[in-house]
């Protein structure tokens, strides 16, 4: 008995036989059926209402001769509410080769018959007989078999002129494609039946097809990005598969994020970090915002404050043990280089002069501690900047630049970076915050930060994912933005994926390292945009004109998802739990402290 026998009117004795609803409540005798059941039904004609919907059924009653690759797409991806249902009826191979012998004699015959009269030929008798020749053939070697297709749709709309429209949009496309449908006429009982998940072809209209043109019309034709492996980024706003991919599984393992303030990057980050931590990925996090601080606890990880009177510290001038086959020299020399770079940023830019002044200082200052290309620095202690400085102060011109590093190491800065490092990054999720540092210091210490996980990484090779948030300050100078390319170029080999986040568009890609950045990255997500990042991204990401709109219309968490040479339209979901874990909404934050309080209280 279908669900539609269960709606049909009871007659008087049904009626009195039955049970009242509170009887059936009373001996808690609630079926499935009386749950999943509309509150009233009317069947018409041409349609049926089921509660406030009204559905119309079809069927398909003809095609054209060929049948194209992906002809079925365009009703698929229709934007409106439907069912399809694709009943496919094998056909005995032997049964349909006496038919066809039948068939092949009937039209050979009206061949011959035209051409005894010495009538003209007729193409379609023509075709027709080469057709059913060729397919024979494929029939008899088994390279193709005959089946009874039925194709039927079910169109769901508020009002008649609304499934009107609908009916009206599906004819005009097929028609297109000649091929023709037509409203169960006084069986829309048995073609609402036949579109249900139940399996049971009551209409009965089939056409028959072979292999070949039955496969045009399989149904899973969207582009999707569901993979056996990896975590859950979202759902496919398209066609609603489920969004399953493994950053680690393409050439690259890196990530941009690009959205407009409070489109949700944050969110969608901290939902793959959370994701990724059960599928034994380390994760690094650079945040700016202090976000991360409660998921860091809630999953166990370590939460470092970065600022001038944390804690905390980093040693600018430690180094890293030399990998195998490297040389202790190569590390030094490394280093030294990349301190320069440091130094630029802290003095606000060196000439050519004091650039190869600063550099010769360096290396002094490591062979103060006897640190030389030649040594074994592995149980020495690093020097400090104060070290630096003194060597600097006591160079022939150096006593300019000294001056100007006193404020780092005797003034309001001093303990920031003038410290031996006191910090240990042996969890597999590490939040450095660095909201608390003034703005002024903030690439500086994003700098430092970066390059003593790079260190970090270099010493162990392990699947490892790290989270620059809020990118653009990293942009903002030549040289962290040059080190972050580098990160992102060099970090397939150490096994080492960089998610960068960024809400300013402009200033991470008027760096002329920004769209090298991009490029270098194999996954990009675009949220919610502003019109005028919208037209930039467009130009950079080719965007068709739908394409761009799809992101300024976009509510939170959705967007458009690149992964490779593909791109679905997504939206980011989180149970109930994750969303607890990560959330940044300040009502939401405010509610789980109201709730802490009140649970400690009792």
């Amino acid at each position: 008995m279908g669900l539609l026998d269960f709606l049909k009117p009871k007659t008087k004795e049904q009626e009195v036989t039955a049970a009242l609803p509170q009887d059936i409540y009373a001996a808690e005798a609630l079926e499935l059926k009386d749950v999943i059941a509309p509150s009233a039904l009317r069947i018409a004609p041409k349609e049926l209402d089921l509660g406030e919907k009204t559905v119309r059924s079809f069927f398909v009653i003809s095609y054209p001769r060929f049948l194209a690759e992906s002809w079925f797409s365009p009703i698929i991806n229709l934007d409106r509410v439907f069912d399809i249902s694709i009943f496919i009826h094998p056909v005995e191979t032997s049964t349909v080769l006496r038919t066809f012998q039948k068939k092949v004699a009937e039209v050979q015959s009206q061949i011959h018959e035209r051409e005894e009269k010495g009538l003209v030929r007729d193409p379609k008798l023509d075709t027709a007989y080469q057709d059913l020749e060729e397919l024979r053939n494929r029939l008899q070697q088994a390279q193709e078999r005959l089946f009874d297709v039925g194709l039927y749709i079910s169109v769901y709309g508020e009002t008649e002129d609304e499934l009107n429209k609908a009916e009206s949009q599906i004819r005009s496309i097929l028609e297109a494609k000649l091929v023709y449908v037509k409203p169960a006429l006084f069986q829309q009982e048995q073609g609402y039946k036949s579109v249900l998940p139940i399996g049971t072809d009551l209409l009965n209209i089939h056409t028959k097809f072979n292999s070949t043109p039955l496969s045009s019309i399989f149904p899973f034709i969207s582009f999707d990005l569901t993979s056996d492996k990896g975590i859950l980024y979202g759902i496919n706003r398209h066609n609603s598969s489920l969004v399953l991919f493994d950053r680690f599984s393409l050439e690259n393992y890196n990530s941009v994020t690009f959205a407009k303030s409070g489109a949700g990057k944050s969110y969608a980050t901290k939902l793959e970090i959370l994701r990724s931590l059960m599928f034994d990925t380390s994760i690094i996090v650079i945040d700016p915002e202090r976000e991360y601080e409660y998921m860091a606890k809630a999953t166990g990880g370590r939460y470092f404050k970065i600022s001038l009177t944390s804690e905390h510290h980093i040693n600018p001038f430690d180094l890293p043990t030399p990998q195998e086959g490297e040389s202790v020299a190569n590390v030094l020399r490394t280093n030294i280089i990349n301190l320069v770079g440091l130094f630029r940023i802290m003095l606000g830019g060196l000439t050519s002069e004091e650039d190869a002044l600063v550099d010769r200082a360096i290396a002094e200052t490591y062979a103060l501690k006897d640190i030389t290309p030649d040594s074994d620095f592995s149980s020495i202690n690093p020097p400090l900047l104060s070290d630096f400085e003194m060597v600097l102060s006591n160079m022939e011109g150096g006593e300019a630049l000294a001056q100007r590093l006193t404020k780092y190491t005797q003034g309001t800065w001093a303990g920031f970076i003038n410290q031996p490092t006191n910090i240990d990054i042996n969890k597999k999720f590490i939040v450095f915050s660095v909201r608390d540092m003034e703005d002024e210091l903030k690439p500086v210490a994003i700098y430092i930060i970066t390059h003593y996980i790079w260190n970090a990484i270099r010493k162990e090779i392990k699947k490892r994912l790290l989270v620059i948030d809020e990118a653009w300050w990293m942009m903002k100078s030549e040289d962290t933005a040059s080190f972050l390319l580098s990160l992102v170029k060099r970090g397939r080999k150490y096994y080492l994926g960089v998610a960068t986040l960024t809400q300013d568009v402009d200033d991470f890609l008027n760096s002329p390292y920004g769209l090298p950045i991009i490029t270098n990255s194999s996954i990009q997500i675009l949220l919610k945009q502003s019109p005028i990042a919208g037209e930039k991204l467009q130009k950079i990401f080719n965007l068709t004109n739908e394409e761009k709109y799809l992101l300024l219309e976009s509510g939170i968490g959705e967007g458009i998802f690149f992964a490779g040479l593909k791109h679905v339209a997504i939206k980011i979901i989180a149970s109930y739990t994750e969303d607890q874990i990560i959330t940044s909404d300040p009502s939401q934050l405010l509610a789980i402290e109201q709730a802490k309080k009140e649970i400690e209280a009792s």
